[in-house]
């Protein structure tokens, strides 16, 4: 063999090498998206380090992967906030641009709408599904983007809020199992495991209620039992919002089982136990799926998504339900772990929940819909990027109109209340880094600070009508207005130019 014959044979050699090894290198990756259903952040450890609810698996999930301190849903035009939140998620649409809402006018007439009418096919699963992905779905009935849902190759869908492993979270986690295992594509494969709880009804089984001290209470007539080992109220606990939140008769505000209209001590410790029992099952049934991946030798390759597709609130500031913009309800969890991220990492975001499709796309090297409208935090899980925006718009007006707005740049944010016919029309503004529990005057009255036995003193409250900081509100103020107009915002607040 000549010299130069040599010299190709090597110079071949190495190239298929190489092609072979990029080859390894780049196998697609599959995704693990879990969604859990009500549940603050401050639920969590890994967030409130105050918290007596125990999740290993979550947390190990956080110290292999990254936390986001900033992650948020956009908002609601309904009292079921997961609904459009759940359309946000599956389409990466922002909350004004879903099927069936747009402007006052366009609602009045059907045949007008800000989403596309074919976005259904533009949708996280029908995007994958054309990308060469297995797409499997568990998670409860309704509320949700039934079109979209329906792109899934495999779905099975059924609420399961019981206290029972046929009727709670083990179902979810046993349709995947057995998804896993009867699997013989070798495609890689996105899993929305989502669960029913810890929604209401918060049916807990019987062994983790009574770790947390709750009772499955049914008696309006009653309060239910004190027990020790029920969790500490919340730090932000009142025992009544200072004005009305806006929804007359709004379901989560006075109708949840166990709860109704009470705000006492002993319901909502009670209530917390249960959403607690109902969180610390999620968790184990997480971990089952995690370890029947690790087992299939698939977990290395696979990105877990851990979120939830709004906050709740249970006694902080008052209130009960979703139908809120406070950071314990605005705000979600959103941990991710996976190749490529750094274990034990954090990072604030900015992100909504609307931006995982686009980051979902840009992890498996996928085209994004021309659709979608959120945007990729791929450089913040590889850290490259703290954020991926500075200004952050929150709504909810599923009540009276035009209902509660929010604006968050930095450290400050504003909210702002607009409800029942005009009667409440409310400022709030609040510095997140001094103030981030965003208490109120009303949090330090001597009979709330003995409740909670531990109002940290000294910090900033409500500041909207503090002279020093009147710049600093204007300035939030037109940030508000200008996101209400990029957005297609179709309302205006009392003292907002309507235009």
């Amino acid at each position: 063999m000549f010299m130069g014959d040599r010299r190709l044979l090597a110079i071949v050699s190495c190239f298929v090498w190489v092609v072979v090894c990029s080859g390894k290198e780049t196998k697609r990756p599959n995704f693990l998206f879990v969604l859990v259903d009500d549940q603050s952040p401050f639920d969590l450890k890994v967030y409130n380090p105050r918290s007596s609810l125990d999740s290993p698996v979550i947390d190990r999930i956080a110290s292999e992967g990254m936390v986001f301190d900033g992650a948020y849903h956009m908002g609601s035009w309904a009292g079921a906030v997961c609904t459009p939140s759940r359309h946000m998620i599956m389409s990466g649409r922002t909350v004004w641009h879903l099927p069936r809402r747009g402007s006052r006018k366009q609602e009045a007439d059907s045949s007008q709408s800000l989403a596309p009418s074919d976005l259904a096919n533009n949708t996280m699963a029908a995007v994958f599904n054309r990308a060469g992905y297995d797409t499997m779905r568990t998670c409860k009935n309704g509320n949700s983007y039934a079109a979209a849902n329906e792109k899934f190759t495999v779905s099975r869908t059924a609420t399961k809020r019981g206290g029972t492993k046929e009727t709670g979270s083990a179902w979810h986690a046993d349709q995947v199992l057995d998804y896993l295992n009867g699997r013989k594509s070798d495609a890689p494969f996105l899993i929305y495991l989502g669960f029913s709880h810890p929604h209401d009804t918060r049916d807990g089984t019987e062994d983790l209620l009574a770790k947390y001290g709750a009772v499955n209470h049914s008696d309006r007539g009653s309060l239910p039992r004190g027990n020790s080992r029920q969790p500490t109220l919340p730090v932000n606990y009142l025992p009544a919002h200072p004005f009305h939140h806006g929804h007359p008769k709004l379901r989560d505000e006075v109708s949840v089982s166990g709860v109704w209209e009470r705000r006492d001590p002993r319901t909502i410790r009670n209530e917390l136990g249960r959403e607690f029992a109902c969180d610390e099952n999620i968790d184990r049934q997480i971990g089952r799926v995690l370890s029947r991946l690790e087992s299939l030798g698939e977990l290395e390759n696979t990105y877990v998504i851990y979120t939830a597709d709004h906050g709740m609130a249970i006694g902080r500031h008052g209130l009960q339900g979703k139908q809120n913009l406070y950071q314990h309800t605005w705000r979600v969890p959103l941990i991710v772990k996976g190749p490529g991220i750094e274990s034990g990492s954090r990072a604030e975001g900015n992100v909504y929940l609307l931006d995982v499709l686009s980051t979902l796309c840009d992890l498996a090297d996928v085209q994004p819909p021309v659709t979608n409208e959120g945007k990729s935090f791929q450089s913040v899980l590889e850290g490259e990027s703290e954020t991926i925006r500075d200004v952050l718009y929150g709504v909810y007006c599923g009540g009276t109109k035009p209902g509660m707005r929010c604006v968050k740049k930095g450290d400050w944010k504003l909210i702002k209340y607009d409800v029942m016919d005009g009667t409440v029309q409310e400022t709030q503004l609040f510095n997140l880094r001094e103030n981030p529990y965003e208490f109120l005057l009303e949090h330090h009255a001597p009979t709330v600070t003995h409740l909670m036995n531990s109002v940290p003193k000294g910090n900033q409250l409500n500041l909207a009508e503090d002279p020093r900081y009147a710049a600093k509100r204007q300035e939030l103020e037109a940030l508000l207005l200008s996101e209400q107009r990029r957005l297609d915002d179709p309302y205006r607040l009392w003292d907002q130019p309507q235009n």
